[in-house]
């Protein structure tokens, strides 16, 4: 199987791939690291719409998994962030998930990550999309497996 793990921080979407293969995590390579909102009108959020749909088609991308934001309070994603998160999810045909912080925390104390993140070759800016990626693969390969 093979995700993407979004976060969403202002008008950027940095992204991840990773793949399960086998009970092994490969990290593919990407073409880009971070799609960006150029502007908010609706030709722009259809822009975006459109780079991130050709994106999961080009690396077959099974699930988009999307690092969730607080509504409000001090760590409140922007109006922009809501919009692309909205411009992800109504891709036809995409499976989206937006995973709690909580959810993802569970997961990584259940299934630690057994590599240094310096050692994944992704960029620092990266990393909240590739914990979001890698705590819910492990928590659905582990469902599935207690499910058989």
């Amino acid at each position: 199987m093979k995700v993407c793990g979004v976060d969403l921080k202002g008008n950027e979407a940095n992204v991840c791939l990773l793949s399960l293969i086998d009970g092994l995590f490969h990290v593919p390579d990407c073409r880009t690291r971070r799609l960006t909102l150029a502007d908010s009108s609706a030709k722009g959020l259809k822009s975006f719409q459109s780079t991130f749909a050709k994106l999961v088609a080009d690396y077959k991308i099974d699930a988009v998994i999307i690092r969730q934001r607080q509504s409000k309070g001090k760590f409140a994603g922007s109006a922009i962030g809501f919009k692309l998160e909205a411009a992800i999810e109504l891709i036809e045909g995409l499976d989206v998930v937006v995973y709690s912080p909580t959810d993802i925390k569970e997961s990584l104390r259940r299934n630690p990550i057994a590599v240094p993140f310096a050692e994944t070759g992704l960029k620092q800016f990266q990393e909240p999309a590739f914990t979001s990626a890698y705590a819910w693969l492990m928590q659905n390969h582990y469902a599935s497996q207690t499910d058989e």
